[in-house]
């Protein structure tokens, strides 16, 4: 009976703990990237501002729709992920930046992608949530990188494919609700995101030969537009 007893609080009381966790979780990731972009980029409203409103939408969905009683550790490396996106929203608004820093840093929130995933299976905490959670930090972190490349110069406007092509598939279904439907997991989906992220992180790379810069942007560009397509065509042929 004793050895059951903090159980059996815990049992009671951890249906607040998620949010208040994330609560916490999220301010002290804060301060973190409070200092990480004053440190890097002179300013910190920008990097902040952007980690505030992720960090809210997504305790808006943890309140809302989470179904577990614990937050899991999952969910805390999506949130990091989140919080390194948002220190590079700083270089976009100032001329001049470490670009070695600024590819460390994606290159870690990328290489953080999928762990979230393999820790929430192997608690038994995935949901829906920490899917969408994960694809929306993917999506922010794409459009930040692709308009860091395009303000360097060092690309063309090509690559706002990579970065904003799922932000266009949203908006597109505000105009053909079909759109809007949920889609069936699907591994050619997650692979073409790897290589859509993993291909900004090269042009950010400056080991990168110019002369694959082009090249590189186009054909990664044409295999998002072609799984985009694959999934419009799927939606749009589903019975209404």
């Amino acid at each position: 009976m004793i050895t059951n007893y903090p159980q059996q609080i815990w049992k009671e009381h951890n249906a607040i703990r998620p949010p208040a966790v994330f609560v916490l979780l999220a301010i002290m990731l804060l301060v973190g990237v409070y200092f990480g972009s004053s440190v890097l980029f002179g300013r910190s409203d920008v990097s902040v501002g952007l980690f505030v409103l992720i960090s809210a939408i997504a305790l808006r969905g943890l309140v809302t729709d989470y179904p577990h009683k614990v937050l899991g550790l999952c969910n805390g490396v999506t949130l990091a992920r989140a919080a390194l996106t948002a220190i590079l929203a700083g270089a976009v608004f100032v001329p001049e930046f470490d670009r070695w820093a600024i590819f460390v840093i994606a290159f870690v929130a990328f290489a953080m992608d999928g762990l979230d995933g393999w820790l929430a299976r192997k608690a038994d905490l995935s949901s829906a949530f920490g899917a969408r959670f994960d694809m929306e930090v993917d999506a922010v972190l794409s459009a930040l990188l692709a308009t860091i490349l395009l303000m360097s110069g060092r690309v063309g406007p090509e690559v706002l494919l990579l970065g904003f092509m799922r932000y266009g598939f949203v908006a597109l279904s505000f105009l053909v609700p079909r759109l809007k439907a949920d889609l069936p997991p699907s591994f050619r989906r997650k692979a073409v995101c790897v290589i859509q992220i993993a291909t900004l992180l090269m042009l950010l790379c400056p080991l990168t030969p110019t002369a694959l810069l082009v090249p590189a942007t186009l054909s990664a560009a044409l295999l998002l537009v072609w799984s985009f397509a694959v999934d419009a065509r799927w939606l749009l042929r589903m019975p209404e």
